[in-house]
């Protein structure tokens, strides 16, 4: 019998991620940190031109609009900025001017932006240690997008910022940045999306939830239902194949919970599994797991065409 997975794989090391791949994938992560780092080294540029009007390290004290970046460059945190009186802030701002800013002599200003953008650097690798997962979901809602699209059925769209459901446009590019569900319909029966949605029979977040109902019902708690729950995956972003036995341990850890709690109510929704970085092992127990049929389908993110067709199975779910 043909199952989903046939449709775009014919053994286990289809789905072994290629040294092309991974190569691919290390180079998106850097282009995007390349990205999100461009506002830090602005503000560095600008906080270099302040600051170099002030003729010693001690004028930066009187420079209210660069008070920010003084203590960024002191090495406190926003959040850390956030629980500091007025009184501490110029304490640690002192600190930096004696200890740091004062001992470098006429390169005082160089040693300022270098500071800040210590910190900063800090504050970007923080946010870079789920990149991965952010660009997997963005891609995996690319494809689901043009699934849909490519078959003429129309969705809306929820704006992750707002909690506000978007009907679909012309131009919907970039909006996989903020969405965070999709609803559409699939012969007349609803069909919504959520990603990162707390499982009320699981007690714990899922990565992919499909659900047959519209978000109206969603807001008067059909979430509630587990009959409503049509499809349920995993999706792990990360490249690193260091990391990627135990992502996919974490994950079928959180399967093997998911098919236990709706087994307690008889039902079998299909379950699915999405990653970036697969070995040789890994792609033979995922494939066992599909062969079996203990796990509905998958596929590696970082192969388009496995993306689309497991994204067409989801489509027509």
């Amino acid at each position: 019998m043909l199952k989903p997975h046939h449709q775009h794989l014919a053994s286990s090391s289809e789905l072994v991620t290629t040294y092309a791949e991974r190569r691919a994938g290390f180079i998106a992560l850097a282009l995007e940190k390349s990205r999100r780092a461009t506002p830090f080294v602005e503000q560095a540029r600008v906080l270099k031109a302040s600051a170099s009007l002030a003729a010693k390290p001690a004028d930066l004290l009187t420079m209210d609009t660069i008070q920010p970046a003084l203590l960024t460059a002191s090495g406190l945190s926003d959040k850390a900025v956030g629980h500091l009186q007025p009184e501490d802030k110029t304490e640690a701002i002192r600190g930096l001017i004696e200890q740091f800013l004062e001992p470098a002599g006429s390169s005082f200003v160089e040693e300022l932006v270098y500071r800040f953008l210590l910190t900063r650097g800090d504050t970007l690798g923080g946010s870079m240690r789920n990149i991965g997962g952010i660009l997997a979901q963005q891609k995996l809602t690319r494809a689901i997008l043009a699934s849909l699209t490519l078959a003429g059925i129309s969705y809306s769209w929820l704006h992750g910022p707002s909690k506000v459901w978007i009907a679909m446009s012309g131009n919907d590019a970039g909006i996989e940045r903020h969405l965070r569900g999709i609803h559409w319909r699939s012969k007349g029966n609803p069909r919504t999306v959520l990603y990162n949605f707390n499982v009320p029979l699981v007690k714990n977040n899922v990565d992919l939830s499909m659900l047959e109902c519209t978000p109206e019902a969603l807001s008067r708690g059909e979430s509630e239902r587990p009959e409503r729950y049509l499809a349920l995956g995993e999706l792990k972003g990360g490249i690193d194949p260091a990391g990627a036995d135990e992502h996919w341990k974490t994950a079928r850890t959180a399967l093997s919970r998911i098919r236990q709690a709706f087994a307690t109510h008889n039902l079998m929704p299909q379950t699915f599994f999405v990653g970036a970085a697969i070995e040789k092992k890994m792609a033979e127990e995922i494939w066992d797991e599909l062969e079996q049929g203990t796990l509905s389908n998958a596929a590696n993110l970082t192969n388009s065409d496995q993306v689309s067709s497991l994204c067409l199975w989801l489509v027509n779910l």
